[in-house]
């Protein structure tokens, strides 16, 4: 009995070692098989062609729609950052004037406030030619054509020029990303057109439809689209905020103007010495 377990033992053995060289000899097969797919595989990954490349191909045409895109970005993030540097300068120094102009006892210290540190913010620029314009008005009359009229009137034409001279700044390159993100997608689009026709060209050119020849022109017009969405995105998202950001001040400032002018012209403060801080509405 032993004899006959011990020889199935065997059998089993064997049978299971010629199975383990089979299989490890298909699978050296198979490996050795699939190593030419893998290597040109590898190679074709490692040669795919990128952005620049297509449009190192591209013609002069598609050369200059690039470069106008890359002008369009550039110009676009330049003003991006320095308008938002510049918004935040300006609502500090704002912030930091209005503290100082409602705590101070007269208009002769806010003058020399002014005179100290210079009016390098739209408040205390329309403070400082509101206060001049009452006192030059007062004191010598309507000299000018533009000085006639009542010491009120001046006022309210000097503060109404001072805030559209400040309103005017503040908009200073918003007309420009607007343009850039109206203008940006067509300009990628007319790139999309141009790589088409150049593969539908090259189609018929051609005696049979081939990858090669339309991979160009395709990648063209694809990286044009998707260049063209990339500058004006960045631009029309900075141009709502920036509009945004200029109508919140220009509500304070002119709140601000309404409560200078009544206490020019009245010598009387219209709130309990609080900076005119009036939500605007979005």
């Amino acid at each position: 009995m032993s004899e006959v377990l011990q020889s199935l033992i065997t059998i089993v053995a064997q049978a299971a070692s010629e199975s383990i060289e089979s299989t490890t000899t298909l699978v050296q097969e198979a490996t050795n098989s699939a190593a030419p797919v893998l290597t040109e595989m590898a190679g074709i990954t490692q040669e795919q062609p990128g952005m620049l490349e297509f449009i190192a191909q591209s013609d002069m045409v598609g050369k200059a729609l690039f470069v106008i895109l890359v002008l369009m970005s550039l110009t676009s993030w330049y003003l991006i950052f320095v308008k938002s540097i510049t918004n935040w300068r300006i609502g500090r120094r704002s912030e930091r004037f209005l503290q100082q102009f409602w705590a101070a006892s007269s208009l002769e210290q806010v003058e020399n406030e002014i005179a100290t540190h210079g009016a390098n913010e739209p408040f205390s620029h329309l403070a400082s030619h509101a206060i001049h314009a009452r006192n030059h008005h007062e004191k010598y009359g309507a000299v000018r054509l533009e000085e006639k009229g009542s010491t009120n009137a001046f006022v309210t034409r000097t503060i109404r020029k001072v805030i559209d001279e400040e309103t005017a700044k503040l908009e200073n390159g918003l007309a420009v990303l607007a343009s850039i993100g109206s203008t940006a997608p067509f300009v990628g689009l007319f790139g999309t057109v141009w790589g088409v026709y150049h593969a539908l060209i090259g189609i018929g050119l051609s005696d049979g439809v081939s990858i090669s020849r339309i991979a160009g022109p395709v990648g063209e017009a694809l990286v044009m689209t998707g260049l063209g969405l990339a500058v004006a995105i960045p631009a029309v998202l900075a141009y709502n905020a920036f509009v945004r950001t200029n109508r919140v001040y220009l509500a304070r400032l002119d709140a601000f103007a309404h409560d200078l002018f009544t206490f020019l012209t009245t010598g009387q403060q219209v709130s309990s010495k609080r900076p005119a801080t009036r939500a605007a509405q979005a």
